[in-house]
C-alpha cells in the first residue's frame, strides 16, 4: 500500500487555509500560508492514522482522487505497514516475538503506533510477516 492521501485545502474564513482529508476524516488541521499547511497536514495526517490504528481499526486505503498528495512521514508509514502486515498475517505477538528471536515485550514495542523503532527492526519485521519495504522517492510539491 502506498500511504498517501489526498488532501484539499481551503482558505478558511477566518484566516489561513483548512486541510482535511476524504479519507482521513479526523486529520484536521491549518496553516497561515499554503506552505504551513501542507507540513501542518503531514503532521495531522501521521496523528490520525496512528490514532486509528491504536483504536484497533484497519488504516484507511487512500481513495480520494481529487487535492493536493500529502505523503505520510516515511517512520509512520513503515510503522503503519508493519502493524497491517501483523495483523493480516493473523499470528500473536508472541509468535512474531519468536520468529524475530526477540522478547515478547520488544515485539509489542515494534507494533506500538506510537514507540519510535529503528528502521533494522522494521524491516526485520517484514520479513518475518513474509513482507518487504519499498521506498519511493518523488520531487516535493
Amino acid at each position: 500500500m502506498q500511504y498517501v492521501y489526498m488532501a484539499e485545502i481551503v482558505a478558511d474564513p477566518d484566516g489561513g487555509y483548512l486541510v482535511t482529508f476524504a479519507d482521513v476524516p479526523e486529520a484536521i488541521t491549518h496553516g497561515d500560508d499554503r506552505a504551513e499547511a501542507i507540513v501542518s497536514a503531514r503532521e495531522a495526517l501521521g496523528l490520525a492514522l496512528r490514532g486509528i490504528v491504536q483504536d484497533g481499526r484497519p488504516t484507511p486505503r487512500p481513495a480520494a482522487k481529487t487535492g493536493i498528495a500529502i505523503p505520510v512521514d516515511p517512520e509512520d508509514a513503515i510503522k503503519l505497514a508493519v502493524i497491517a502486515a501483523f495483523k493480516d498475517a493473523g499470528i500473536s505477538k508472541r509468535e512474531l516475538a519468536r520468529r524475530l528471536g526477540k522478547t515478547e515485550n520488544e515485539a509489542r514495542r515494534i507494533l506500538d503506533p506510537d514507540h519510535h523503532s529503528k528502521i533494522g527492526p522494521m524491516q526485520d519485521a517484514m520479513q518475518a510477516l513474509g513482507k518487504t519495504i519499498v521506498v519511493s522517492v518523488q520531487e516535493a510539491a
